[in-house]
Protein backbone atom coordinates (compact mmCIF):
# COMPACT_ATOMS: atom_id res chain seq x y z
CA UNK A 1 0.00 0.00 0.00
CA UNK A 2 1.29 3.08 -1.39
CA UNK A 3 1.05 6.12 1.53
CA UNK A 4 -0.18 9.68 0.26
CA UNK A 5 2.28 11.64 2.17
CA UNK A 6 0.85 14.61 0.82
CA UNK A 7 -2.72 13.97 2.77
CA UNK A 8 -0.58 12.55 6.13
CA UNK A 9 0.99 16.25 5.97
CA UNK A 10 -2.73 18.39 5.55
CA UNK A 11 -4.04 15.95 7.79
CA UNK A 12 -1.65 16.68 10.50
CA UNK A 13 -1.72 20.52 9.92
CA UNK A 14 -5.08 20.79 9.93
CA UNK A 15 -4.74 18.78 13.11
CA UNK A 16 -2.24 21.06 14.78
CA UNK A 17 -4.32 23.78 13.57
CA UNK A 18 -7.91 22.67 14.99
CA UNK A 19 -5.53 22.29 18.25
CA UNK A 20 -4.43 25.92 18.52
CA UNK A 21 -7.88 27.19 17.40
CA UNK A 22 -9.96 24.96 20.43
CA UNK A 23 -6.74 26.10 23.04
CA UNK A 24 -7.21 29.72 21.51
CA UNK A 25 -11.22 30.13 21.24
CA UNK A 26 -12.43 27.59 23.66
CA UNK A 27 -10.24 25.76 26.41
CA UNK A 28 -8.56 29.12 27.28
CA UNK A 29 -11.65 31.15 27.87
CA UNK A 30 -13.03 27.84 29.97
CA UNK A 31 -10.09 27.82 31.77
CA UNK A 32 -9.75 31.41 32.73
CA UNK A 33 -13.73 31.40 33.57
CA UNK A 34 -12.90 28.55 35.96
CA UNK A 35 -9.93 29.91 37.88
CA UNK A 36 -11.88 33.44 38.21
CA UNK A 37 -15.16 31.51 39.58
CA UNK A 38 -12.75 29.55 41.63
CA UNK A 39 -10.96 33.06 43.04
CA UNK A 40 -14.48 34.56 43.67
CA UNK A 41 -15.78 31.49 45.37
CA UNK A 42 -12.34 31.64 47.52
CA UNK A 43 -12.82 35.20 47.92
CA UNK A 44 -16.16 34.72 49.00
CA UNK A 45 -15.30 32.17 51.30
CA UNK A 46 -12.25 33.94 53.34
CA UNK A 47 -15.18 37.38 53.52
CA UNK A 48 -17.42 35.06 55.30
CA UNK A 49 -15.12 33.51 57.33
CA UNK A 50 -13.99 37.31 58.38
CA UNK A 51 -17.32 38.54 59.02
CA UNK A 52 -18.08 35.51 61.26
CA UNK A 53 -14.40 36.25 63.06
CA UNK A 54 -16.16 39.42 63.16
CA UNK A 55 -19.30 38.64 64.53
CA UNK A 56 -18.02 36.52 66.88
CA UNK A 57 -15.91 39.37 68.37
CA UNK A 58 -18.71 41.80 68.45
CA UNK A 59 -20.81 39.27 70.02
CA UNK A 60 -18.32 38.22 72.93
CA UNK A 61 -18.06 41.96 73.42
CA UNK A 62 -21.30 42.95 73.68
CA UNK A 63 -21.78 39.92 76.24
CA UNK A 64 -18.93 41.24 78.24
CA UNK A 65 -20.28 44.61 78.46
CA UNK A 66 -23.37 43.28 79.10
CA UNK A 67 -22.07 41.28 81.86
CA UNK A 68 -20.39 44.64 83.43
CA UNK A 69 -23.37 46.53 83.16
CA UNK A 70 -25.37 43.63 85.43
CA UNK A 71 -22.78 43.84 87.98
CA UNK A 72 -22.62 47.64 88.12
CA UNK A 73 -26.66 47.77 88.16
CA UNK A 74 -26.66 45.46 90.90
CA UNK A 75 -24.66 47.07 92.83
CA UNK A 76 -26.00 50.80 92.21
CA UNK A 77 -29.44 49.14 93.43
CA UNK A 78 -27.98 47.54 96.69
CA UNK A 79 -26.38 50.88 97.52
CA UNK A 80 -29.34 52.76 96.68
CA UNK A 81 -31.37 50.90 98.93
CA UNK A 82 -28.73 50.26 101.57
CA UNK A 83 -28.74 54.33 101.54
CA UNK A 84 -32.40 54.37 101.92
CA UNK A 85 -33.01 52.63 104.72
CA UNK A 86 -29.71 54.13 106.26
CA UNK A 87 -32.01 57.56 105.78
CA UNK A 88 -35.13 56.09 106.94
CA UNK A 89 -33.39 54.34 110.14
CA UNK A 90 -32.09 58.04 110.83
CA UNK A 91 -35.29 59.86 110.02
CA UNK A 92 -36.97 57.41 112.60
CA UNK A 93 -34.87 57.75 115.03
CA UNK A 94 -34.67 61.86 114.47
CA UNK A 95 -38.01 62.27 114.75
CA UNK A 96 -39.08 59.38 117.62
CA UNK A 97 -36.18 61.29 119.91
CA UNK A 98 -37.32 64.52 119.05
CA UNK A 99 -41.03 63.24 120.32
CA UNK A 100 -39.08 61.90 123.36
CA UNK A 101 -37.85 65.16 123.87
CA UNK A 102 -41.20 66.73 123.33
CA UNK A 103 -42.89 64.19 125.68
CA UNK A 104 -40.42 64.93 128.27
CA UNK A 105 -40.93 68.65 128.48
CA UNK A 106 -44.89 67.87 128.37
CA UNK A 107 -44.33 65.66 132.04
CA UNK A 108 -41.79 68.29 132.98
CA UNK A 109 -44.21 71.02 132.63
CA UNK A 110 -47.41 69.32 134.13
CA UNK A 111 -45.21 68.11 136.84
CA UNK A 112 -44.57 71.79 137.79
CA UNK A 113 -48.26 72.84 137.17
CA UNK A 114 -49.96 70.32 138.58
CA UNK A 115 -52.33 72.58 140.28
CA UNK A 116 -54.04 74.31 137.74
CA UNK A 117 -53.42 71.04 135.08
CA UNK A 118 -55.09 68.20 135.56
CA UNK A 119 -53.99 64.02 134.24
CA UNK A 120 -56.62 64.26 131.39
CA UNK A 121 -54.91 66.96 129.27
CA UNK A 122 -51.63 65.58 129.55
CA UNK A 123 -52.89 62.67 128.59
CA UNK A 124 -54.10 63.77 125.51
CA UNK A 125 -50.97 65.95 124.71
CA UNK A 126 -48.44 62.97 125.04
CA UNK A 127 -51.43 61.31 122.83
CA UNK A 128 -50.85 64.33 120.34
CA UNK A 129 -47.33 63.99 120.44
CA UNK A 130 -47.43 60.27 119.52
CA UNK A 131 -50.06 60.68 116.84
CA UNK A 132 -47.35 63.61 115.65
CA UNK A 133 -44.27 60.97 115.58
CA UNK A 134 -46.58 58.38 113.58
CA UNK A 135 -47.90 60.71 111.21
CA UNK A 136 -44.40 62.00 110.12
CA UNK A 137 -42.97 58.14 109.71
CA UNK A 138 -45.73 56.99 107.97
CA UNK A 139 -46.02 60.04 105.27
CA UNK A 140 -41.60 59.73 104.80
CA UNK A 141 -41.67 55.70 104.78
CA UNK A 142 -39.83 54.39 101.76
CA UNK A 143 -37.69 52.79 100.00
CA UNK A 144 -36.63 56.63 99.18
CA UNK A 145 -37.63 58.96 100.99
CA UNK A 146 -36.76 61.99 99.29
CA UNK A 147 -39.05 60.70 96.21
CA UNK A 148 -41.54 59.95 99.28
CA UNK A 149 -40.80 63.52 100.38
CA UNK A 150 -41.81 65.13 96.75
CA UNK A 151 -44.70 63.55 96.39
CA UNK A 152 -45.90 64.68 99.86
CA UNK A 153 -45.28 67.85 98.85
CA UNK A 154 -47.01 67.88 95.35
CA UNK A 155 -50.34 66.82 97.11
CA UNK A 156 -49.94 69.20 99.34
CA UNK A 157 -50.20 71.74 96.47
CA UNK A 158 -52.70 69.99 94.51
CA UNK A 159 -54.80 70.13 97.98
CA UNK A 160 -54.81 74.19 98.06
CA UNK A 161 -57.50 75.72 98.99
CA UNK A 162 -59.11 78.81 96.85
CA UNK A 163 -57.59 81.21 99.38
CA UNK A 164 -54.34 79.96 99.43
CA UNK A 165 -54.64 79.52 95.16
CA UNK A 166 -55.07 83.73 95.16
CA UNK A 167 -52.35 84.09 97.97
CA UNK A 168 -49.83 82.65 95.54
CA UNK A 169 -51.37 84.15 92.96
CA UNK A 170 -51.34 87.24 93.89
CA UNK A 171 -47.64 86.95 95.25
CA UNK A 172 -46.57 85.65 91.63
CA UNK A 173 -47.72 89.34 90.02
CA UNK A 174 -44.76 90.91 87.97
CA UNK A 175 -42.84 87.57 87.32
CA UNK A 176 -41.08 87.00 90.69
CA UNK A 177 -38.62 84.18 90.74
CA UNK A 178 -40.22 81.12 92.55
CA UNK A 179 -37.64 79.94 95.34
CA UNK A 180 -37.74 76.35 95.92
CA UNK A 181 -35.64 75.24 98.46
CA UNK A 182 -35.19 71.81 99.99
CA UNK A 183 -33.27 69.85 102.36
CA UNK A 184 -31.87 67.44 99.76
CA UNK A 185 -31.01 67.95 96.17
CA UNK A 186 -33.65 67.98 93.69
CA UNK A 187 -33.26 65.80 90.66
CA UNK A 188 -34.15 67.43 87.17
CA UNK A 189 -37.39 65.19 87.04
CA UNK A 190 -38.69 66.00 90.46
CA UNK A 191 -38.21 70.04 89.77
CA UNK A 192 -39.47 69.39 86.62
CA UNK A 193 -42.45 68.01 88.43
CA UNK A 194 -42.91 70.54 90.80
CA UNK A 195 -42.67 73.54 88.27
CA UNK A 196 -45.42 71.28 86.25
CA UNK A 197 -47.61 71.27 89.18
CA UNK A 198 -47.31 75.02 90.34
CA UNK A 199 -47.84 75.65 86.67
CA UNK A 200 -50.81 73.98 85.87
CA UNK A 201 -52.43 75.02 89.65
CA UNK A 202 -51.63 79.30 89.19
CA UNK A 203 -50.66 79.27 85.47
CA UNK A 204 -47.91 81.63 86.24
CA UNK A 205 -45.26 83.52 83.58
CA UNK A 206 -42.07 83.05 86.64
CA UNK A 207 -39.19 81.45 86.60
CA UNK A 208 -37.69 78.58 89.52
CA UNK A 209 -34.27 78.67 91.21
CA UNK A 210 -33.41 75.52 92.98
CA UNK A 211 -31.45 75.42 96.74
CA UNK A 212 -30.39 72.84 98.91
CA UNK A 213 -31.19 73.95 102.86
CA UNK A 214 -30.63 71.16 105.34
CA UNK A 215 -32.42 72.93 108.24
CA UNK A 216 -35.48 71.75 106.49
CA UNK A 217 -35.26 68.25 107.93
CA UNK A 218 -36.48 66.20 105.04
CA UNK A 219 -38.47 69.01 103.75
CA UNK A 220 -39.60 71.46 100.78
CA UNK A 221 -40.59 75.11 100.71
CA UNK A 222 -41.93 77.50 98.35
CA UNK A 223 -41.10 81.17 98.92
CA UNK A 224 -41.58 84.09 96.10
CA UNK A 225 -42.38 87.79 97.40
CA UNK A 226 -43.34 87.25 100.94
CA UNK A 227 -45.33 83.92 100.40
CA UNK A 228 -44.16 80.73 101.52
CA UNK A 229 -45.75 76.93 101.12
CA UNK A 230 -43.77 74.56 102.97
CA UNK A 231 -44.00 70.85 104.10
CA UNK A 232 -41.70 68.98 106.42
CA UNK A 233 -40.68 67.03 109.66
CA UNK A 234 -40.25 70.17 111.59
CA UNK A 235 -43.80 71.78 110.66
CA UNK A 236 -45.79 68.86 112.31
CA UNK A 237 -43.50 69.40 115.27
CA UNK A 238 -43.80 73.22 115.11
CA UNK A 239 -47.77 72.58 115.02
CA UNK A 240 -47.87 70.16 118.20
CA UNK A 241 -45.50 72.78 120.08
CA UNK A 242 -48.45 75.90 119.01
CA UNK A 243 -50.68 73.20 120.61
CA UNK A 244 -49.12 72.51 123.83
CA UNK A 245 -48.40 76.60 124.33
CA UNK A 246 -52.15 76.93 123.86
CA UNK A 247 -53.19 73.78 126.18
CA UNK A 248 -50.99 74.94 128.64
CA UNK A 249 -51.97 78.41 129.19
Amino acid sequence: MKIDWFTVIAQIINFVVLMWLLKKFLYRPILAAIDERESNIKKQLLDAESQKKEADQAKAEFNHKNEIFNKEKDVLMQNAAAEAKAEADKLKATARDEANELKTSLEKAFTEDQATKNDNVAKRLKGEALDIARKTLADLSSVSLEDQTVTVFIERLNGLKVDEKTKFSEALKGGKTILVQSAFVLSKEQQALIQKTVSSLLKPDSTFEFKVQPELISGIEILTNGYKLSWSVAEYLGSFEDDVEVATK
